[in-house]
C-alpha cells in the first residue's frame, strides 16, 4: 500500500472514530468467510459499522486524535476489528450472542461513555443502560410519585361516594 493510501486510510479511520461516541475492538482472527459474513450481518441489522483495520493504522489514528487513547494499545494485537455505535452496550451485546461461548468475535476492549474498558468486561458492557433507557428510568421514577397521588385521591373520592351513596 502506497504511503498516501496509508494516510488516507487512517484519517478515515480517525474521523470514524470522532463521529461516533462508542466503539469495540473485537478479535475476528479465525473467522472463515461464512461465520465473517453473518457477523458483519448482524452488525448491520443491529446499527453497528464494522470496520477490519491495521493495528498499525488504528494506533496512528488513535494518536493523531486528541483524547489519549494509549490505555487500548495493548489490545492492539492478531486481527482487529472496530464496532462503532452511538448506543454504548449494543456491540457487546452483539459480541455477546454471536460468540456464544466465549469463542470469537472476542472483546479486545472498548471506549464506551468516555471509558476504557478490557476485555474481561464484556458482561459490564452489556448491562450498560443506553441514553433512551436512562430517559426512561427517570420518567418513571418521575410519575410515580403522581400515580401514588393520583391513586390515593381516587380511591378517597370512590370512598367518600359510597358513603355519600350508603346515607
Amino acid at each position: 500500500m502506497r504511503k498516501e493510501d496509508k494516510g488516507a486510510m487512517v484519517e478515515l479511520i480517525a474521523s470514524t472514530i470522532k463521529e461516533y461516541n462508542h466503539f469495540y475492538i473485537a478479535d475476528t482472527t479465525g473467522l472463515d468467510a461464512a461465520k465473517t459474513s453473518d457477523f458483519r450481518r448482524a452488525c448491520f441489522k443491529a446499527d453497528v459499522k464494522l470496520l477490519v483495520v491495521k493495528n498499525s493504522m488504528l494506533k496512528k489514528a488513535f494518536e493523531s486524535l486528541d483524547t489519549d487513547y494509549s490505555p487500548l494499545y495493548g489490545a492492539l494485537k492478531g486481527t482487529s476489528a472496530l464496532m462503532f455505535s452511538n448506543v454504548g452496550n449494543e456491540p457487546a451485546k452483539l459480541i455477546k450472542s454471536v460468540s456464544g461461548k466465549g469463542d470469537i468475535p472476542a472483546l479486545k476492549g472498548a471506549y464506551v461513555e468516555e471509558s476504557f474498558y478490557g476485555a474481561d468486561q464484556l458482561n459490564t458492557l452489556c448491562a450498560i443502560k443506553s441514553k433512551n433507557e436512562l430517559i426512561a428510568d427517570v420518567v418513571s421514577l418521575l410519575q410515580s410519585p403522581m400515580r401514588n397521588i393520583i391513586s390515593a385521591l381516587v380511591a378517597k373520592a370512590e370512598k367518600e361516594g359510597e358513603s355519600v351513596s350508603a346515607e
